[in-house]
């Protein structure tokens, strides 16, 4: 297959400015893994610049193999039990108001890192406690205990992604399935939370696939939606099956707001933390009393 070239809108400079030089010390000091650095993302430059970061813990070594994630995949070193505090001086370091904290799988450990997720939480929420938080959870291999383990440390959203539709799924995800994720927003639901979910799209999906995203994310009470375009992170990669326009974009986001999704973000350089301050803030002015 010939490579689509990537259009004028996805051509962005990761820039520098102080704020970027002073976050990227904090995480370099500190032996932090970020999302942002890893998964290659497109607005590093931006988010560093206003210095805030994506941190991601559990290591930086996948136990899965998704063809669309650059993130290193293998057999993961034992879990840092310094991690949780590392990354709560971090945030007070950067003095951020908001902060998204993701993870690696970790298929290998008995119950796949959930414990780790509360230590660090809770570590966070005591060193800051006025800095609000996001996480994006793994799947947890669809255990619902463990998802209620972390649930119960009471984030300000939880976020779990789709990451695309119903029939691309077993292509680009290695362990996932579909419905199991779709599982793991439902149980959210039980607990005072805000859900949230993501996908890619420009993987060969059709807009009526993106719909049924839409409707059956709805269905499970998720309240927050971010698409955005897949780029393939090297040539070992799924490819691109097509740039998604910006206009296109745009319809999406309507039509999610028009279905019922409090919040829709969608662009072509949105990931699942761009902006994530935003979500929490829309939120906050949905249910004024939910802190």
């Amino acid at each position: 297959m010939e490579h689509a070239k990537k259009p004028d809108w996805l051509k962005v400079s990761i820039g520098a400015n102080a704020n970027y030089a002073e976050t990227k010390r904090i995480v370099d000091t500190h032996h932090l893994h970020t999302i942002c650095s890893s998964g290659r993302c497109p607005n590093m430059g931006e988010c560093w610049g206003k210095g805030t970061a994506t941190f991601m813990i559990g290591g930086n070594i996948c136990t899965r193999a998704c063809k669309f994630c650059n993130t290193r995949s293998g057999r993961p070193l034992p879990l840092d039990t310094e991690e949780p505090m590392h990354v709560a001086r971090s945030i007070e370091l950067m003095k951020l108001k908001h902060t998204v904290i993701t993870s690696v799988d970790r298929d290998d450990l008995p119950d796949f890192g959930a414990a780790h997720w509360v230590q660090t939480i809770k570590t966070v929420k005591e060193v800051n406690p006025q800095t609000t938080l996001e996480v994006l959870i793994p799947d947890f291999q669809g255990r619902e205990e463990l998802i209620g383990q972390v649930a119960e440390t009471q984030p300000n959203i939880i976020s779990h992604n789709m990451e695309t539709v119903r029939r691309l799924t077993p292509v680009v995800r290695s362990v996932a399935t579909y419905d199991r994720s779709l599982k793991v927003i439902e149980a959210l639901q039980r607990y005072s939370v805000t859900a949230k979910s993501g996908i890619m799209v420009g993987l060969g999906e059709t807009p009526q696939e993106v719909e049924e995203v839409m409707d059956d994310l709805l269905a499970v009470g998720c309240k927050i939606l971010t698409i955005g375009q897949y780029l393939q992170p090297t040539h070992k990669h799924y490819p691109v099956q097509e740039y998604i326009t910006p206009e296109q974009f745009a319809v999406y986001r309507e039509i999610g707001l028009k279905k019922g999704f409090q919040q829709v973000e969608s662009g072509p350089l949105v990931r699942s933390s761009y902006h994530a301050e935003k979500h929490v803030r829309g939120i906050a002015s949905a249910h004024p009393t939910q802190q």
